[in-house]
């Protein structure tokens, strides 16, 4: 019998967006735009009060297919530094911060700050796969070349960086041990991911685990699956023996309905926050609460033994 684990929604809530003009009386410190609000997130807490911080991604949206208004890209181009994720990730916002960088804006290309790992399958193989956040080490490495390019930002208190950078590194660093200690309780033949999407690559080679496949082949939510791609992974989970699949939260109906109808597979499938972060207090409003809720409910879902 099929369950749902975890939370059966999550409600998107609006970022507050800064306003580009009259919106900040008094505030002269300077501006950062950051395009998802996972980043967002890690940049509000890296630069802490020396600047001031607007993400575009609302909460609960699809970073693939984000779009902007015409104010918000007029934002990006006036901003003092510009953070984005990069490798093909903010494919509906591409033209913007092409534009942005061609206007002379200071940008911050995460994803050109770590070790890439390019898609071991489907239609995206070979292509840099751009979720580099389920590895909480690879953040860390994010935020030391964040705190590098807000330091440079012309008129910031490069101290107040300095300390909260370094603040936040400790509890990245805390929060690694405690994926790593958790992870450590699953048995190893059933460390098997099978998701929506392909999201955990990273996760996966940090931390041991095999990823056996995913529902829509490519690495981007705007693929589809094919009855050969669903024949495939029913082939897969079967022969893993996988016990759960993990499914993003906005998702979980669908990818029941197409397992059981179409690749009659029967498992456990439990819900994660995998590209966006949610509500305050509707379980993952920070990258922080956001791992740690992904890491229990993997540990769970995996150590529970099949029928």
């Amino acid at each position: 019998m099929r369950r749902l684990l975890g939370a059966a929604a999550v409600i998107a809530v609006a970022t507050t967006l800064t306003a580009c003009a009259g919106g900040d009386d008094g505030d002269d410190r300077p501006h950062i735009v950051v395009t998802t609000n996972i980043l967002g997130d890690v940049v509000a807490n890296t630069v802490g009060d020396a600047a001031r911080v607007t993400t575009l991604m609302r909460p609960n949206a699809d970073p693939h297919s984000f779009e902007i208004s015409a104010r918000e890209a007029a934002m990006m181009r006036d901003a003092d530094l510009l953070v984005s994720n990069g490798l093909g990730l903010e494919e509906g916002l591409q033209r913007h911060l092409d534009k942005a960088a061609e206007a002379g804006v200071e940008t911050y290309v995460a994803g050109e700050q770590i070790d890439v790992l390019d898609y071991s399958d489907g239609e995206a193989e070979g292509t840099p796969d751009p979720h580099f956040w389920a590895d909480p080490a690879r953040m860390r490495d994010v935020v030391d070349g964040l705190e590098a390019a807000a330091a440079d930002i012309d008129g910031i208190d490069d101290q107040l960086v300095e300390q909260a950078a370094a603040a936040y590194q400790a509890e990245l660093e805390n929060l690694d041990q405690e994926m790593t200690d958790s992870f450590a309780s699953i048995p190893e033949q059933h460390r098997s991911l099978v998701t929506n999407h392909h999201v955990f690559g990273y996760l996966a080679d940090r931390f041991g685990f095999r990823v056996v496949g995913a529902v829509i082949p490519g690495g981007t939510t705007l693929a589809a699956p094919s009855a050969a791609d669903l024949r495939d992974l029913s082939e897969a989970i079967e022969q893993a023996d996988v016990p759960t699949i993990f499914a993003e939260s906005s998702q979980p109906d669908r990818l029941i309905q197409v397992l059981a109808d179409e690749a009659g597979v029967d498992v456990d499938v439990s819900e994660l926050f995998t590209e966006s972060l949610t509500e305050k207090g509707q379980g993952a409003d920070t990258y922080l609460t956001m791992m740690r809720a992904n890491t229990e409910r993997i540990t769970s879902g995996l150590s529970e033994p099949t029928d």
